[in-house]
């Protein structure tokens, strides 16, 4: 847990929360490391049975730690080398969707120097890193924006810039090769950062209340994302729905390999919805767990 990622506070308390429900289980000698440049020096002292990654963002969750993972032939939960690299690179991710047919929305790969001197696609749309998560970094430029947005300079020199769905944020979670529901997720305003993980930043209304078609084709496309990755033990896709277009306003927007496990997080609630406890998924993570995945 921890790391030097930007989601490292909130891969403390993932973290946090899963050793304290492997604990309650019971049957489990639980070590929390936090995860730093002696991190292979660590995990050779300790020997561990396996590694339940509660890691967040770059080389937690892109496939970094996963190969010295691999390399120390040490079992690690969640998906392997590939699945975690593509599905942390946004626009990798989205060319693996379009060829098994999921639908994605307009973008381009961008130099942040360029995003700040023009607009590289007409308003409204969103800027983000193309290889962060948890809504690090993301800017929403609306259609009445007087000009480009000013990024910060901790931006990368390359983000996406990505036409602006309207309407509601939806999440489906896969567990193993089961989508257990979806959740329509109820903010004030942008889901970012702090909507994510503040306690009241948003409202999870679980299961959403949208039509059974839409339910549906969330809970298929998100399976589909799982599988067309190569995902393996948690994943969770999220979705942007425009309700005025019907099913054709349902759109992917990204796979999340490494989802929260934070008292807000959307996939340990689904699993509780779906009859399975935190810390009986906590468990079925490190039972899970394997090399080569």
């Amino acid at each position: 847990m921890g790391g030097p990622s930007a989601e490292r506070e909130v891969s403390l308390s993932s973290g946090r929360a899963c050793a304290a429900a492997l604990r309650e289980k019971g049957g489990y000698k639980v070590v929390e490391v936090d995860a730093g440049p002696d991190l292979c020096a660590v995990l050779t002292e300790l020997k561990p049975d396996a590694v339940l990654n509660c890691l967040h963002g770059r080389w937690g969750e892109d496939g970094c730690v996963q190969g010295l993972l691999e390399w120390m032939r040490i079992p690690y939960s969640h998906s392997g080398v590939l699945a975690s690299a593509l599905a942390m690179d946004k626009q990798r991710t989205k060319e693996v969707y379009r060829a098994h047919g999921l639908p994605v929305v307009d973008s381009v790969i961008a130099a942040a120097s360029d995003v700040r001197a023009g607009h590289v696609m007409p308003p409204p749309y969103v800027v983000k890193p193309s290889n962060e998560g948890s809504s690090v970094g993301v800017y929403l430029v609306n259609e009445v924006a007087n000009g480009p947005p000013q990024l910060e300079d901790s931006m990368p020199d390359e983000v996406m810039v990505e036409a602006f769905v309207p309407g509601r944020e939806l999440t489906a979670s896969v567990m193993g090769d089961r989508a257990l529901t979806v959740t329509d997720i109820i903010t004030t305003g942008w889901y970012d950062y702090d909507a994510k993980y503040k306690e009241g930043g948003s409202a999870h209304v679980l299961p959403a209340d949208i039509p059974r078609e839409l339910f549906d084709l969330c809970m298929k496309y998100a399976l589909t994302a799982h599988r067309a990755l190569g995902c393996r033990g948690i994943s969770r896709t999220d979705f942007r729905w425009d309700e005025t277009r019907g099913a054709a306003g349902l759109f992917l927007l990204e796979t999340n390999t490494q989802p929260g496990m934070t008292a807000t997080s959307l996939s340990p609630e689904q699993g509780q919805f779906c009859g399975v406890s935190f810390p009986d998924l906590c468990a079925w993570m490190v039972e899970d767990a394997s090399c080569d995945r």
